[in-house]
């Protein structure tokens, strides 16, 4: 296992609006992590951005908790869309 810590890259596709993990790797610090994250995952120029995050950073919910942890959303109707009449031309709801 390597000494280094273990970063997670995400990149933002060209045609994407959101960045998609895409995998991780070992580098001493952020700016090595970023240049390697674009030599390993945009060597077809697949990415506009890409962000490297420590993954000691990453803060998860639990897959095995999720009932209990998503349950209070269910009795707030209001935070559904159906209530509301969507403008003409809204893009990207």
């Amino acid at each position: 296992m390597s000494d280094t810590p273990l970063w997670e890259v995400f990149v933002r596709p060209r045609r994407g609006l959101a960045h998609t993990h895409v995998g991780s790797l070992h580098a001493p610090d952020a700016e090595l992590a970023l240049r390697n994250a674009r030599d390993l995952y945009t060597r077809r120029q697949e990415g506009v951005s890409i962000w490297v995050v420590p993954s000691a950073a990453i803060v998860a919910s639990s897959p095995d908790e999720k009932d209990a942890f998503f349950d209070p959303a269910a009795d707030k109707v209001y935070r559904h869309p159906t209530f509301y009449d969507v403008p003409e031309g809204a893009g990207h709801l």
